[in-house]
């Protein structure tokens, strides 16, 4: 993918250093802003993005350039401090309660009926801006959590790479789970390359994606990457099957749909691997993390809850979540 257009100060400062030649980067510091501030966002995005399928206009280079690593603490001090605003800390548990605490937190964390509302009510429309808005995770989906295997040991290893071979196909290139959201962004006719729709989504859209880059590049952050990903497994499986039904009711195709209709089944299984040995295993070696492990499902539910909060706040306006959606629309 290419560079998107800057949002302000900071991703135009990063941006103007990038498309040159490797070199000095001045801090990129940018104080206290709001968790969804969408310069902050998509500058770290941005950084994190060389660490992944990079920019077409940005040297390789650049992943490891030691100033550009420094300004880039900057901007995740700012976004951890951010968080730590928005989520409260749970307090830690004992190692065998770490499986009751998660449910807890994920019992507890209804937010704005958007699946109830893509089921029965969206429009075409709507549904492709949702599309859209998941595209930024979808598309290199598992990547971020697969930094933690080398991380870990023993049982949570064992559990995580059982997980994200399921999330990679089991090695059959069609079978991905970003393969079949490719196929689902298609029969929504909408461009499904890689990046395609980076310039059009809001800050707080880029700050579910940066969350899991933060936590997976951190090793100090591992315990909150296994939290969030056990969060997102075991609040998957029902929103996913009212997402096929509201793409079926719109005139979805099975292709389209089999994206959801596969986490409907692959997530209640992950569900029980990623909290009882995952993070139960994760817990059981290291008591020292299980509040890690319950701030990084805290965060991860939190961070949905907002987005979600989002976009229906707009769709209840009658305005769209993004801007420019039809320029998403594919070309006949």
């Amino acid at each position: 993918m290419r560079l998107p257009a800057a949002r302000g100060p900071i991703s135009d400062q990063l941006f103007s250093r990038l498309t040159g030649p490797p070199g000095k980067v001045g801090p990129l510091d940018p104080g206290p802003l709001p968790l969804g501030d969408d310069d902050l966002q998509l500058a770290l995005f941005a950084c994190y993005e060389l660490h992944y399928q990079g920019f077409e206009e940005v040297d390789e280079r650049w992943e490891w350039e030691p100033s550009l690593l420094r300004a880039r603490a900057g901007l995740e001090r700012g976004f951890e401090d951010a968080l730590a605003l928005a989520v409260p800390r749970p307090a830690p548990v004992d190692p065998q309660h770490v499986r009751r605490a998660l449910t807890a937190l994920a019992v507890g964390a209804e937010g704005p009926p958007l699946s109830q509302f893509l089921q029965r009510t969206a429009d075409l429309g709507q549904f492709r801006e949702f599309a859209v808005h998941r595209s930024i995770y979808h598309l290199k989906e598992a990547d971020p959590h697969t930094w933690a295997i080398p991380r870990l040991h023993g049982r949570a290893k064992a559990a995580l790479v059982e997980i994200q071979a399921d999330e990679y196909g089991g090695g059959r290139r069609e079978r991905m789970h970003s393969e079949l959201f490719r196929t689902t962004l298609r029969g929504l006719g909408l461009d499904d390359s890689y990046g395609a729709h980076l310039g059009r989504v809001p800050g707080i859209t880029l700050a579910i994606s940066n969350a899991m880059s933060l936590f997976g590049l951190h090793r100090r952050l591992r315990g909150a990457l296994a939290g969030h990903l056990a969060a997102l497994e075991m609040t998957s499986s029902l929103p996913n099957r009212r997402y096929a039904t509201g793409l079926r009711r719109l005139g979805g195709e099975a292709a389209a749909t089999r994206f959801y209709e596969e986490h409907v089944q692959a997530d209640a299984v992950h569900e029980q691997i990623a909290a009882n040995d995952l993070c139960g295993g994760l817990a059981a070696a290291h008591p020292s993390l299980t509040g890690d492990i319950l701030y990084g499902a805290a965060c991860a539910l939190t961070l949905e809850r907002l987005w979600a909060g989002h976009v229906m706040d707009c769709w209840e306006r009658g305005v769209s979540s993004l801007a420019e959606l039809e320029s998403a629309v594919a070309s006949p």
